[in-house]
């Protein structure tokens, strides 16, 4: 199974200090981001992976070389203007196979192990009627009312979920980690800007989106101050 990182962003939120460093390379625990994400990957048996990048994209490709100082062997795809998470992805199939692969956030820190996504990706190779798995997340303080609801091993649009009321439902946070077939980018145009949020919607009122909660450690790296804390974290607990 193949994997993608996604480090294009500019990180304007982060601001200075993605001014002169890409997002993905900022440490926490006193490693880049990216580290962390490239780790719990090679310890999960993957060995193919995808990078793409735009923004301070040659910091990136000299941090990681060809992957070999994880056992990984990296393809970087880089992209003068981002592309955003659609496009993106759809720029970089010619890397990622024929088969459902791991798609992960390179903003984001998490102890998810990404050995779950070979389950997933089994369930998925094996159905007919759906496109992708996508891991969810308890609500973050910054994002309270979270993103789409979970019910019965689907994902759906609160806006337009395929059973009734959604009254007193939880909705959950995408936690940027998610398993695809390479058959929902179908004429998503790789050389263009696409974002994915309209994408999935359309795939999930049909049913065709599987998900699951994640109730382990997960951040989103989005500010200075979350980035700090964060980094705090990790040093006390060595």
């Amino acid at each position: 199974m193949r994997a993608m990182i996604l480090a294009a962003g500019r990180g304007k939120r982060m601001r200075p200090l993605t001014d002169h460093t890409p997002k993905p390379l900022l440490k926490v625990g006193q490693r880049p981001l990216i580290d962390w994400h490239l780790q719990n990957l090679s310890s999960a048996g993957f060995r193919q992976i995808v990078v793409n990048h735009a923004w301070l994209g040659d910091q990136i490709r000299a941090h990681l070389g060809d992957g070999g100082n994880w056992n990984l062997k990296i393809h970087h795809s880089a992209e003068e203007q981002a592309l955003e998470t659609a496009g993106g992805i759809a720029r970089a199939l010619p890397w990622l196979g024929d088969k459902p692969f791991l798609v992960i956030n390179g903003d984001v820190w998490t102890d998810w192990p990404a050995s779950e996504a070979l389950v997933h990706a089994k369930a998925l190779q094996g159905s007919s009627s759906h496109q992708a798995h996508l891991v969810m997340v308890p609500n973050p303080p910054q994002h309270p009312k979270g993103d789409f609801l979970l019910r019965d091993g689907l994902v759906q649009d609160p806006a337009s979920p395929l059973s009734a009321t959604t009254r007193d439902e939880p909705a959950y946070t995408f936690s940027g980690i998610g398993i695809y077939k390479p058959d929902l980018f179908d004429g998503v145009p790789a050389d263009k800007p696409v974002a994915l949020g309209p994408l999935l919607r359309k795939a999930m009122q049909s049913g065709q989106i599987l998900g699951s909660l994640y109730a382990g450690q997960w951040h989103d790296i989005g500010t200075k101050e979350r980035l700090e804390k964060l980094d705090r974290a990790l040093r006390c607990s060595g």
